[in-house]
């Protein structure tokens, strides 16, 4: 299952994930696109709203599927079947619990949790119309990254991609429907986003309900000492999910604080669809690379781990590299296909992103190192790093340079936050190989 070069074992596990996942990030894009050409910039305004939310729920998801799926690769390294499957059963009760709570709550609490995202009041009506489904379909969201990243650690990588693609598919053509002859407005771009995930739910359930792996559902029974296992293991991965709707978050808050306004959220909801493309491929890299990092863990393998790790570096840097050259050529194009006869908006977006991503092709360097320690089982620095990313240095330069250098610097602040983050990463990095040498 895990035989092959560093080559070989990359494109056998990385490339399908990142594939997947991109397509999954698709859907929330063509939303965008639809409701920038019909519906106009206050209702992009409204969908940047829920962004932080999908991610939020996005990040419980895929930190339940990696902490699960680290112990099940080691564990099925070492031929411990039954071991796994119990880790299995432990990691859907948990995906369960958590969406019927987020569910139940999130519809309570809507009009509160509109507002503590960053809603305004000329746009808090349709904010609240999009949540509304996004909360309410919020199990299936769940559901749909946990059962992918259980069904790639049980060797079916590209099963884990053809479900997430096919369930962005599919929300694309339920986005023309309900937009255009239905005239549902943003609560049907809310729909076809929620009802996505669904498809993919019932694409992957015949893997676990016919045995096609070493994983299936059973009697599902709860151990708490898994529970634990799970979440110590599954936190890193949380914050490194989670960090896209932190920097949303921030960056929402940070946008009418400096007096950007509406133009400025709709802006950055259209520099977030180019970031959750590009942050979307690293992260479907670096997941998918997670069962290949524990399996070899498990297995003692520790140079075939290696290689891996420093075959990914190169190519993580190059594809961050080839990013930034196509947004400083083609981003005016990208950002006119979602409201093209908005020129004001074009420029404004295309303008601040030369400043927000210039120091991304470091963020594809930190996602791979967060991945790599926490498949190894080195969970203090993965969440060292993740939490660097995210609550620690953006927010801290968010609040510092626009008073010292004016609101411009606030579009800086998220490269600068991952240069420092990358920093960081290259000391743990140096004192790791220290210590390896004065042992030896």
């Amino acid at each position: 299952m895990y035989e092959g070069s560093s080559l070989q074992l990359f494109m056998k596990y990385a490339v399908p994930q990142m594939i997947g996942l991109v397509f999954n990030s698709v859907y929330m894009i063509v939303d965008g696109v639809f409701i920038g050409n019909v519906l106009g910039c206050d209702s992009m305004a409204a969908a940047a709203v829920a962004v932080p939310l999908i991610e939020i729920l996005i990040a419980l998801s895929m930190a339940i599927a990696s902490g699960a799926g680290i112990i099940i690769s080691g564990q099925l390294a070492r031929g411990e079947h039954e071991r796994a499957l119990h880790v299995f059963d432990t990691a859907l009760i948990i995906a369960a619990a958590v969406s019927a709570i987020i569910a139940i709550f999130g519809n309570i609490f809507l009009d509160g949790l509109a507002k503590l995202l960053g809603s305004t009041p000329q746009i808090h009506g349709e904010a609240t119309a999009y949540i509304r489904y996004v909360v309410t379909f919020s199990p299936f969201l769940v559901f749909s990254f946990l059962l992918s990243g259980l069904v790639r650690n049980d060797g079916s990588p590209r099963l884990a991609m053809f479900a997430l693609a096919f369930g962005s598919v599919s929300n694309i053509v339920l986005d023309f429907v309900f937009m255009v002859p239905l005239h549902m407005g943003i609560g049907g771009a809310a729909l076809a986003t929620a009802v996505g995930p669904v498809f993919s739910v019932v694409i992957m359930l015949p893997h676990f309900l016919f045995k096609r792996g070493h994983l299936y559902f059973a009697v599902p029974k709860l151990r708490l000492p898994d529970v634990g296992r799970i979440l110590q293991f599954g936190f890193p991965s949380f914050i490194m999910e989670f960090t896209i709707g932190i920097i949303t978050f921030v960056y929402n808050i940070a946008i009418v604080r400096y007096g950007f306004g509406e133009i400025g959220l709709a802006a950055y909801l259209l520099i977030g669809y180019l970031m959750l493309i590009i942050l979307t491929l690293f992260l479907g890299m670096a997941e998918g690379l997670q069962p290949v990092f524990s399996f070899f863990t498990g297995a003692c393998e520790t140079t075939r781990c290696e290689d891996m790790r420093r075959f990914a570096t190169r190519v993580f840097l190059a594809v961050g590299i080839v990013c930034y050259a196509l947004i400083f050529f083609f981003s005016k194009h990208f950002y006119a296909i979602f409201n093209p006869g908005d020129a004001e908006l074009i420029a404004f977006a295309s303008g601040k992103s030369l400043l927000y991503f210039c120091g991304f092709f470091l963020a594809g360097f930190n996602i791979l190192m967060i991945s790599f320690w926490q498949s190894t089982q080195a969970s203090a620095k993965a969440l060292a790093i993740s939490l660097g990313r995210s609550v620690i240095f953006l927010p801290l330069l968010v609040l510092i340079l626009p008073h010292i250098f004016g609101s411009d610097a606030v579009w800086l602040c998220h490269s600068l936050g991952e240069a420092l983050t990358a920093c960081a990463a290259l000391i743990f990095l140096m004192r790791g190989r220290v210590r390896t040498v004065s042992r030896s």
